[in-house]
């Protein structure tokens, strides 16, 4: 096995225990990072060939993908398959992504900020605790992810 295939193979096992750590299916972290390793768009039938997997998985976590718009598909003249590229700026878009999963808990956090019982009960203290920090950590976190988007994509 040459230098580049060790690198290769280390590379997307990585990937896909690095995908894996934020509760996502290894396998999208092994097809990502085939894609950014090659650099070119891949079938599915060549991305389950360098993968030794079954194109039914393969074929369903490429369409998550682009639907978060991570991949994309490339037209390749002559042939009939879909091909699949990364996205330009997929580390930006996947910020993106992960930006909308913390907005969302900071609507949720803002929510339960406002939320009443009936007038003969009370809601637990460290329950309204825990809903300001969260809401101020949201908070926080939304200004800080939007400033680093705004600087990333100037760059």
């Amino acid at each position: 096995m040459s230098c580049a295939n060790d690198i290769q193979l280390q590379f997307v096992q990585d990937f896909g225990e690095a995908y894996s750590t934020f509760g996502l299916p290894r396998l999208m972290g092994h097809i990502v990072g085939l894609l950014l390793f090659k650099g070119e768009a891949l079938s599915l039938d060549e991305i389950t060939v360098e993968l030794k997997v079954s194109k039914g998985p393969v074929s369903q976590i490429t369409r998550r993908l682009r639907e978060n718009g991570l991949l994309e598909k490339q037209w390749v003249p002559g042939s009939r398959k879909d091909y699949y590229r990364v996205e330009s700026d997929i580390f930006g878009k996947a910020f993106a992504n992960q930006m909308r999963l913390f907005e969302q808990n900071l609507v949720l956090a803002q929510k339960y900020s406002t939320a009443r019982i009936g007038d003969d009960e009370e809601i637990p203290e460290a329950f309204t605790e825990r809903i300001a920090e969260m809401t101020r950590f949201y908070t926080m976190m939304s200004r800080h992810m939007t400033a680093f988007m705004k600087e990333w994509l100037a760059t």
